[in-house]
């Protein structure tokens, strides 16, 4: 099953499995075709905490590529540790999911 990695601008390492791009292409059509434009995003965009669980983020960047009805994408990340039975942690960084927003009609 494919796996892609990228590094964010904060040195995280941040990956997206087939599952979860198949996932969020079955929600959110607006998507398909776009899966450079989520990485770009996560490389490249802003990034905002979660208020009620600070190891969620989300990073979002304009796309001119998506319908005309949005105009930025949002990506939903999670941040963990795994750890190894030799007591170390490593980080285990991963998208949950991703859309399609309209940031001009947000309320």
């Amino acid at each position: 099953m494919a796996k892609w990695t990228v590094r964010e601008r904060w040195g995280n390492e941040i990956y997206l499995t087939e599952e979860r791009w198949q996932h969020t292409l079955e929600r959110h059509k607006e998507l398909t075709g776009l899966l450079n434009e989520i990485l770009e995003t996560l490389r490249r965009g802003r990034r905002r905490q979660e208020a009620l669980d600070p190891n969620r983020y989300r990073y979002r960047r304009p796309c001119a590529a998506l319908p005309s009805e949005f105009s930025h994408i949002v990506v939903a990340v999670v941040f963990r540790y795994k750890e190894h039975s030799d007591g170390t942690r490593l980080p285990n960084n991963f998208v949950t999911s991703a859309w399609g927003v309209d940031i001009y009609s947000e309320g």
